[in-house]
């Protein structure tokens, strides 16, 4: 089923940063919002993952669970990449399919050291990992591919393809290239009026 947004406006402050927002998610598609800083792009994923409510209107569809990457990593710093990723997921999920995963991404030699001593592109990586694998059917994603560089980029977007694959995947991203890496389709998101 797909995900419909139903003229959802949130302010904060009095400042209006969605207004009248209507859009249709499709169900096991990737949809990639695009849009200038402060157009509401973060606080409608926030929305639709239940952390806000919107000051007005519906969103209907929405699955029960989901999975997300948000733009600060949310890594418990002194376990290791591994647990990070395992704590995520179901008791019974193979712990040899998690190291398969990281060692996809390019943490092979770095998934037992506690994240504390990763660097930001790897914990980024691991975030993205724990996402992935979750067996929800709907993945929201905030700029996850932000701050690696562009070799390690196309390499986890390989890896994040097959597994987004079948999901209904939410993707915030500055880059224009990434819908078309992803093979997702565009919503342009605008700031509102002053």
């Amino acid at each position: 089923m797909a995900i419909q947004l139903c003229e959802v406006s949130k302010s904060f402050d009095g400042k209006p940063v969605l207004v009248n927002l209507s859009h249709s998610f499709p169900d096991g598609g990737i949809s990639c919002v695009l849009g200038p800083s402060g157009c509401g792009k973060t606080t409608l994923l926030r929305i639709l993952m239940g952390l806000l409510e919107p000051d007005s209107g519906r969103i209907l569809g929405l699955p029960g669970r989901c999975s997300a990457v948000f733009q600060e990593d949310r890594l418990i710093e002194h376990a290791s990449a591994l647990a990070n990723v395992r704590i995520a997921l179901k008791r019974d999920f193979p712990a040899g399919r998690i190291a398969e995963a990281l060692s996809a991404v390019g943490l092979a030699d770095a998934m037992a050291q506690p994240v504390r001593e990763l660097s930001g592109g790897m914990k980024r990586r691991v975030a993205i990992v724990r996402a992935l694998l979750s067996d929800a059917p709907l993945l929201l994603m905030d700029e996850p591919f932000r701050g690696l560089d562009r070799a390690t980029r196309e390499r986890v977007i390989r890896f994040s393809r097959p597994l987004m694959a079948g999901r209904t995947a939410i993707v915030v991203t500055h880059d224009p290239e990434e819908p078309a890496m992803l093979g997702g389709s565009v919503y342009e998101i605008n700031a509102p009026s002053a």
